[in-house]
């Protein structure tokens, strides 16, 4: 079975058609799905959608590209979630400069309160970090100094040296479909060195499906083309790479309980 580590459930191009989704998932041996915040009010939608289907979990967490000056609410947020044990992640977070929808100072502020929640409560911390490798190594390195975090880098585009990072301080990484794309040469150079016991797959969905599906709306079902592709690429057997990235969601969020 596979477990599909980061998805977006409660977005609308899913939700309207989720019982058919989640149920094509359980149909293709994907077993467990972590559905992702990115603002806080999205928290209800999560949860709800976490309590009405088996082995499904949610996180809590304001994405980069929407933080604002509340963020901080969060950890009221956690406080009333913390006693169930379908919220297993913090985030994601982490700092996108690519869009810059959220001033960068605010985007540094918001990921070092993230990963404080992540330190107090020792529930794992979703990363998300594009265009500003160096910024989140430095904050990594830092905040990690100050005391251990556990986390995930996600849908994982860096580089080499961000990865060595996140593997020095414990981290995990996820891979997306964005490794089955024809640009991504750099990508599987560097995933092709991450040990596979440090290794989960994910969708992004509805975002970003893995060839041959690119350019359909994402789900989560199509983990597995993610999971295949990865398995030969480290030239392993697809059901070593399944058993292997299953074994490290638990290990990583080990709030969570499976039915």
């Amino acid at each position: 079975m596979l477990i599909d580590s980061h998805c977006h459930l409660n977005m609308k191009d899913l939700a309207n058609d989720l019982d058919i989704i989640i149920n094509k998932a359980y149909n293709n041996n994907i077993k467990g799905m972590l559905t992702i915040s990115t603002k806080i009010d999205e928290a209800d939608d999560l949860k709800k959608i976490s309590s009405k289907y088996n082995n499904i979990w949610y996180s809590l967490g304001v994405h980069p590209s929407n933080v604002n000056d509340k963020y901080k609410d969060l950890g009221h947020l956690i406080q009333d979630n913390i006693k169930n044990k379908k919220f297993i992640g913090i985030g994601e977070t982490g700092l996108d400069f690519f869009y810059e929808n959220s001033k960068k100072n605010l985007q540094k502020k918001s990921f070092k309160y993230h990963i404080k929640l992540a330190r107090d409560y020792d529930i794992p911390i979703i990363v998300h970090t594009r265009n500003a490798d160096a910024d989140t190594i430095k904050i990594l390195k830092e905040e990690y100094y100050k005391g251990k975090f556990r986390g995930l880098i996600h849908c994982f585009t860096a580089s080499k040296e961000l990865a060595d990072v996140a593997l020095e301080i414990g981290f995990y990484i996820s891979i997306s479909g964005i490794i089955t794309f024809k640009n991504a040469e750099n990508i599987r150079k560097t995933v092709s060195n991450i040990p596979v016991n440090r290794l989960l797959v994910e969708t992004d969905a509805p975002y970003l499906a893995p060839m041959p599906m690119r350019g359909k709306i994402n789900q989560p079902s199509y983990v597995s083309y993610t999971a295949d592709y990865l398995a030969k690429l480290l030239n392993i057997n697809s059901f070593e790479l399944y058993e292997k990235t299953t074994r490290n969601f638990f290990n990583l969020f080990n709030r969570a309980e499976f039915n």
